[in-house]
């Protein structure tokens, strides 16, 4: 067993199973649907099949992170038992809840001076989040200490790559992202907005593709063009989706023919309520390891 803790946000849309299986442990977000609040929790009190039909049929959703309350008795009930911890948070680009969690590290340090409470700001979202934690588990169950982990984590985390795009434009309207009239013509058009995550974890439009095939081939050619060593990538996979699980599998599917070397199969997540709450159903996320972000 560890002697530290490894630990995330909810918002790193793996399954339950997931973080089972590789002693992961999470904090959960906050979401509300038709003003009934949930916690964040995996599918587990909203299945996501209901979630987003719900979002279909006209319902409200609002979302908020976890308090330093929160934090302070999570983090406590590991620092009693005398271990470590090392938490990574949802990428600042699109979250404050690391200023909840910093004010929580900064409250039990007094408390527990002979305590390590690392917090790192994983810069990344949803299942790209969730590929950070993973390589973490399998770093950590190969010996390395909490301080080698916390600064591989910081060393590498641009180095996970986060392409998006949607078939669906209407929670990009609804939440800002895209204007009522480029929502309605690209809708009319039928283009699919291809996003990534730069360098301060921030979701940025990239490219305006037209049509849903056109843009699954696209964002498997930024894969190619990005992931490290081009199509001998040996790494994993992951992606995330939103009630739109067959876009998910054709890209998978490309995936897994384009790089023969993939380290098992791509896995496929859900678009967890959080992050989901914002981008709808519709939405396809390809997460893997690559050269730097730098923009």
């Amino acid at each position: 067993m560890s002697e530290y803790v490894l630990s995330c946000c909810s918002t790193a849309d793996l399954t339950e199973q997931h973080f089972k299986d590789r002693n992961i442990n999470y904090i959960c977000f906050h979401f509300e649907l038709d003003g009934k609040q949930y916690l964040d929790d995996l599918g587990k009190s909203v299945p996501f099949d209901k979630f987003y039909q719900a979002m279909v049929d006209g319902a409200e959703t609002k979302t908020s992170q976890i308090n330093a309350d929160e934090f302070e008795t999570y983090f406590e009930s590991f620092l009693k038992e005398g271990k470590d911890i090392l938490h990574l948070c949802l990428s600042s680009g699109i979250s404050g809840v690391i200023n909840s969690a910093m004010l929580a590290k900064t409250n039990l340090e007094e408390k527990y001076p002979d305590r390590k409470i690392y917090i790192v700001d994983s810069l990344g979202a949803s299942s790209g989040y969730g590929l950070i934690m993973d390589k973490l588990a399998d770093l950590r169950d190969q010996g390395m200490s909490i301080d080698e982990l916390r600064q591989w984590a910081e060393n590498h985390k641009l180095n996970l790559h986060h392409w998006f795009f949607s078939t669906d434009l209407t929670f990009y309207i609804k939440g800002g992202r895209v204007s009522k009239t480029a929502g309605i013509v690209g809708g009319i058009l039928g283009i699919c907005p291809l996003l990534n995550m730069d360098n301060e974890g921030r979701l940025i439009p990239r490219f305006k593709i037209k049509g849903k095939r056109k843009v699954i081939r696209t964002i498997v050619d930024k894969m190619e063009a990005f992931a490290q060593d081009g199509l001998e990538y040996s790494d994993k996979c992951y992606i995330s989706q939103s009630a739109c699980y067959e876009d998910a599998k054709a890209v998978a599917d490309l995936v897994e023919q384009r790089f023969p070397k993939l380290k098992g199969n791509v896995e496929i997540n859900s678009v967890g309520t959080t992050i989901g709450s914002h981008t709808g159903p519709g939405t396809v996320a390809l997460f893997f390891w690559g050269r730097k972000r730098n923009n």
